[in-house]
Parts: structure tokens; C-alpha cells; sequence
């Protein structure tokens, strides 16, 4: 492994989980005014990363705590993100980010100011055959819902050329409006297209674990990578704690826990005695918007896996 210049240090561990995920991601939502327990933090958070150095600055903390992986929504501020690592490769050598795409806010935001059709048009290139049929409507008319998802990634997608992305995940508002609109095509076709396109494996972030497991078994994908919130107290875990812990003991994929604080609800300690007490996890995400939080909960985490392994 490269050694990184400057102030950077080098792995002092494997960074492997058990399928050759990192054990310990890196998320953003607290660069982005997201807490799911405080509108208070949120706002103050949303503040201070108002600059991207600021944004930069936790990442490298984190990244010298031994966090190589940034597992990140397609915010527009992540580009300048990724502007930044593309201009100091060397810098970070074995950087990778796991992109959760699409980012719904963006496009919420959009359609609440341009109305549907208006805010497909702004982010759809026009110069694909289906920009062209959105100016009459004809997409829309017709639900192309896998089209439009695949000229989404396409477009996200474009903020990480030439950075390391292994990984590809559908966002848990996208991912769990086709469970309930049971469009279960649709996330066959996320499946295909991610490993097509890009050579990654497919994600799914998802609010109910145990349902959408029943659904990618149904559709014959195997083994797959799922992120759900897994906490010790059932905070935003669709179908209960029980049914969760069934479905990591005894289910075939890849498990990755996040909100494993419940946003502050858990003191640490706890959440990570119970997150890593789970057999199979392949990794835990978390975010943190200091070093001292970010090297504290690495620790327990490296600690807590060492002495369960």
C-alpha cells in the first residue's frame, strides 16, 4: 500500500470487512444540515460546512483516522468534493466513495419550483433520445420510470469520473417508493445497469430491510449489498428489531448498518457493542463533524470487531 505524503498516515489495520468492504465508512449528513433528532444541529451544522474547505477539512480528519471510504449523497457540493480529489490524487491513494444516488432533495426541490416535467428537463441531457420525447411529454405519459432512473445515474454519475467508485447505491426514498409502488423491474434494472455501465456492485439503502430482501430474492439477485438503519433501540427500522436481527443471522447479503447512534439517541459505547454484536456485518456508517468524535467511534468500532471476531 502507498504510503500518503504529508501529515497523512498510513493503515495500521486491514481495512477489509468480510466480503472486502471497509469495516468503517465515512457518510455526509451532517455536511448537509441532515439530523433526523435535531432541527437545531441540523442548521448549525449546514452552517458551517457552507465551504467546502470546511467539508475537506473532516474528510482528511477522517481520512487520518484510517477512513478511506466516503459514502455520499450526489449533493451538488459533492462535486466540488470530488474536484478536490481528482487535483490531489496523490494526496489520497486508495480513496474510494460509494455515491447513493439519486439525491431526492435536489429533485424534490426542483419539481416543487419548476413543476414534473420542467425538472425532468433540467437534469436529463437533451440530447438523449428521451430529453428529446420529454419536451412533449411523451416519457412521462408513458411512465418510462427505468429510462428516466438510468439517464439519472448516468447524469450523477458524471461528478466521479475518474475516481474509484466499487460501489453504487439507490437512495432509500427512490428504493422504497418502487417496494410500494411494487416496480420491482426497476430495481432490476438499477442491478444490471450499475455492473454494465460501471463495473460496480449495486447498493440498496432502504427503511425496511426484511421487505426488500423478499423482493431482490424474488428478482433473482444474489448476495446483495443492503444499507438499513440497524439500532439497538429500532429507530427507523421498518418491521421492528426482531425481524432485523432474524434477517442478518440467517439471510444471504451483504449487511451495511447505518444511524447505529439513532442520531444521539444510543451512547456510543452501546451502539457499537450492539451494531457489532450482529453476525455478518460487512460495515458500519457513520458521520461525525469532528476528529476527536471520528477517532472515538473508529476505535470502538475496531476494538469492539477485534473482540467479537
Amino acid at each position: 500500500m502507498s504510503t500518503p505524503r504529508g501529515d497523512v498516515q498510513p493503515l495500521l489495520k486491514p481495512r477489509a470487512g468480510v466480503n472486502g468492504m471497509d469495516r468503517v465508512l465515512f457518510g455526509d449528513n451532517q455536511f448537509f444540515g441532515v439530523n433526523h433528532m435535531s432541527e437545531e444541529k441540523a442548521r448549525a451544522q449546514a452552517m458551517r460546512f457552507q465551504d467546502t474547505a470546511a467539508i475537506i477539512q473532516v474528510l482528511d480528519a477522517a481520512y487520518q483516522e484510517g477512513i478511506r471510504t466516503f459514502m455520499c449523497t450526489t449533493h451538488d457540493r459533492v462535486a466540488e468534493v470530488c474536484d478536490h480529489f481528482r487535483a490531489n490524487r496523490e494526496k489520497y491513494p486508495d480513496y474510494t466513495f460509494y455515491p447513493c444516488m439519486p439525491y431526492a432533495h435536489k429533485y424534490a426541490n426542483a419539481v416543487t419550483e419548476h413543476g414534473m416535467l420542467e425538472a425532468l428537463r433540467k437534469f436529463l441531457p437533451e440530447e438523449n433520445s428521451l430529453g428529446a420525447m420529454l419536451k412533449g411529454g411523451m416519457a412521462l405519459a408513458n411512465k418510462d420510470i427505468e429510462k428516466i432512473l438510468q439517464l439519472l445515474v448516468d447524469a450523477e454519475m458524471k461528478m466521479f469520473r475518474g475516481l474509484n467508485t466499487p460501489v453504487i447505491f439507490l437512495q432509500n426514498v427512490i428504493t422504497d417508493l418502487f417496494l410500494g409502488l411494487n416496480l420491482k423491474p426497476v430495481l432490476r434494472m438499477f442491478h444490471d445497469h450499475v455492473r454494465k455501465a460501471y463495473g460496480a456492485e449495486p447498493g440498496y439503502i432502504t427503511m425496511n430491510l426484511p421487505r426488500l430482501l423478499d423482493v431482490l430474492d424474488e428478482l433473482g439477485i444474489e448476495n446483495p449489498i443492503v444499507c438499513a438503519n440497524i439500532n439497538k433501540i429500532g429507530f427507523r427500522m421498518c418491521g421492528g428489531i426482531p425481524a432485523y436481527e432474524q434477517a442478518i443471522a440467517q439471510r444471504r447479503f451483504r449487511p451495511v448498518a447505518m444511524s447505529v447512534l439513532a442520531s444521539g439517541a444510543i451512547p456510543p459505547e452501546e451502539a457499537v457493542a450492539y451494531v457489532c454484536g450482529q453476525p455478518r456485518i460487512e460495515s458500519i456508517v457513520f458521520g461525525a463533524s469532528s476528529r476527536a468524535n471520528i477517532r472515538h467511534t473508529k476505535q470502538l468500532i475496531d476494538q469492539m470487531s477485534m473482540a467479537l471476531a
